[in-house]
């Protein structure tokens, strides 16, 4: 048997067939650059519905994610088609089989994260723009993808946490209402009038012009700290008119203010130091080293 003359036919073989699919390969190039024509154009589409529908920005995105994704996969399936001619969408599906299984599994990060993804472009809550706190992350929202969401924290950094992560574990939303509550504890000394000093402390968060009107302020007598009696003080702001630090940094200096002008005392902890004696192995307590 001559196996030069078999691999010579092999090959010959195999460079006929090429030169015969050189058409249909050139058809599937043109149909893939007709795909990404079509895509462009059928998101502009998808674009202009979105923003005549007034839907959140993030389902506008999903909107034309998802035409983008449903165009290609059909374009795909055209070029399979041209080039494979014997290729159709149920033999490739049943000639799947266990493989799928095993993609299903190789790929089971990435559709978590891309079934999150839509879901929490679906829901009501938590859009772009919103203040979060999620697994020890907080910040604003500024980005939502099928796989991804991308958080600008308080101090600058970009945080990108995956869909899933944000989808399965508790999400604050601290922008869902512009109005919350803030408080602080503060002590006086045990010789206080609590009365008094509640009146006072009443009266100096009553004169801070950051506080919500509506909703007011509240000071309660809390507990018996270890150096003072405690007060709650707790008010209301509205976060889209006030900053929170601002409005706090008014009620703390108001207070102490207020409480150094009626002579009461704000009392901070203090420590004790008690020492042990040392004694040598085998000595009494109080005999020194010297009468050792």
């Amino acid at each position: 048997m001559n196996y030069l003359n078999v691999l010579q036919n092999e090959l010959q073989g195999m460079a006929k067939g090429a030169v015969e699919l050189l058409p249909n390969i050139a058809i599937a190039v043109i149909v893939i650059i007709l795909t990404s024509i079509v895509s462009r154009i059928m998101v502009g589409i998808a674009h202009k519905l979105t923003n005549k529908a007034h839907i959140r920005e993030d389902l506008r995105q999903l909107a034309q994610t998802l035409t983008k994704v449903v165009v290609w996969i059909v374009g795909i399936l055209l070029v399979m088609t041209i080039i494979v001619p014997d290729f159709t969408f149920g033999g490739a599906v049943a000639g799947l089989g266990v493989g799928a299984v095993a993609i299903g599994f190789a790929f089971q990060d990435i559709f978590e994260n891309f079934l999150a993804g839509v879901l929490i472009m679906l829901r009501d809550k938590m859009q772009l723009g919103d203040y979060i706190e999620a697994e020890g992350v907080d910040g604003t929202v500024e980005k939502i993808t099928l796989r991804e969401t991308h958080i600008r924290q308080f101090s600058g950094e970009l945080t990108i946490v995956p869909n899933s992560t944000i989808f399965k574990n508790p999400v604050k939303i601290y922008s869902d209402r512009p109005f919350r509550r803030f408080q602080i504890m503060v002590g006086v000394s045990y010789d206080t009038d609590l009365k008094q000093a509640r009146e006072i402390i009443t009266q100096a968060v009553g004169e801070v012009s950051g506080i919500d009107p509506e909703r007011g302020y509240d000071v309660y007598i809390r507990e018996f700290g270890a150096s003072s009696i405690d007060f709650l003080v707790r008010w209301w702001i509205d976060t889209k008119e006030n900053s929170l630090f601002e409005v706090q940094n008014e009620v703390v200096l108001r207070i102490k203010d207020t409480l150094d002008e009626a002579g009461i005392e704000i009392p901070f902890p203090y420590i004790t130091h008690t020492f042990k004696e040392v004694v040598p192995l085998g000595k009494e307590p109080g005999t020194s080293v010297e009468d050792s």
